[in-house]
This record gives C-alpha cells, sequence and structure tokens, in this order.
C-alpha cells in the first residue's frame, strides 16, 4: 500500500490518538463499575472505527497495528502483545466485512468487533496458557461486548455527526 504523505500524517496522528485514548482509558478504573478481569471499555476502537468509514480497511490495519505494536513497547509489556493483536485483528477481521452491509450501522460493526476482539482475547489466553480454560470465561466477555460495542458504536457515530461537514468523514 502506498500511501501520500497526508495520508499517512492522518494515520499517524490517529495512531498516536488511538494510543492517547488506551492510555487515558487505564486511568480510569471501569473494574469498579464492571469487576470482571480483562474488561475495557475500548475506547481507542472509536478511532479504528473511524478510520475505516473515512480511511478503508487498508489504513485502518495500519493504524490498529501500529497502536497494538506501540502500546505493548511504551507500556514495557511485550507479553500483553499477542492479546493486543489477536483481539486487534480479530476485531478488525469482522468489522470489514460488517461495514460493507448497507443495512448495518456503525453500531452494529462496533459490537461485531467488540465480540470478536473478545474471541481474539480468549484465543490468546488459550496459547498463552496452553490450557482450554479460558474459553469458558468467553459467554461472560461476549455478554460484556455488548456494552463495550454499543459505547464505542455511540461514540464513533457522534465523532462522525460531528465531523460530518467535513472532507474528513
Amino acid at each position: 500500500m502506498k500511501l501520500t504523505t497526508k495520508e499517512l500524517t492522518t494515520c499517524a496522528l490517529l495512531t498516536a490518538l488511538a494510543l492517547a485514548l488506551s492510555y487515558l482509558e487505564n486511568l480510569f478504573p471501569l473494574a469498579a463499575a464492571i469487576p470482571l478481569p480483562g474488561v475495557k471499555l475500548g475506547l481507542a476502537n472509536v478511532v479504528t472505527l473511524f478510520a475505516l468509514y473515512a480511511l478503508g480497511p487498508g489504513q485502518a490495519l495500519l493504524i490498529l497495528t501500529g497502536r497494538c505494536l506501540l502500546g505493548a513497547v511504551f507500556a514495557g509489556n511485550m507479553n500483553a502483545l499477542i492479546f493486543s493483536l489477536l483481539g486487534g485483528l480479530s476485531a478488525m477481521g469482522a468489522m470489514i466485512p460488517l461495514s460493507r452491509r448497507r443495512r448495518l450501522s456503525v453500531y452494529g460493526v462496533s459490537i461485531g468487533g467488540a465480540a470478536a476482539h473478545s474471541c481474539g482475547q480468549v484465543a490468546a489466553a488459550v496459547l498463552t496458557l496452553g490450557s482450554r480454560a479460558p474459553v469458558g470465561y468467553l459467554p461472560v466477555l461476549l455478554g460484556v461486548s455488548l456494552l463495550t460495542g454499543t459505547v464505542t458504536g455511540l461514540l464513533a457515530a457522534c465523532l462522525f455527526r460531528a465531523l460530518g461537514h467535513t472532507s474528513l468523514r
């Protein structure tokens, strides 16, 4: 994929924004509201959704991969990279075809991405632990995905509405 300077700059800015949102999300204890291990709202996924619709799947995938790699490097937690990448790539693998369905809104795409992200993270847990025990936690994560996917879909819809008059949409 060959990117123009403007496209590369846009991808870099959106990657930085996604990293900042991911870091910001860690400052707010979601565990107080939803006391389940491994549950995050996924604010950085708003950027991924925006990039998917505004820039296309190739650039959205580039932003997602950059966020996962840089997030692991900055956090100093390379063990989390497999969870982040498998979750993110699973979500993107679901959201790309879902976004092409005309009858499915950004909410549906976001919920589908959140569910696929949970599946990818459970797969990462199975690979890392060498046990199928994490699969038992999947129904809980899928239930939470309905909530988190709806919230990130709502935020993305608000972003699209706010940027509707610009050339970014």
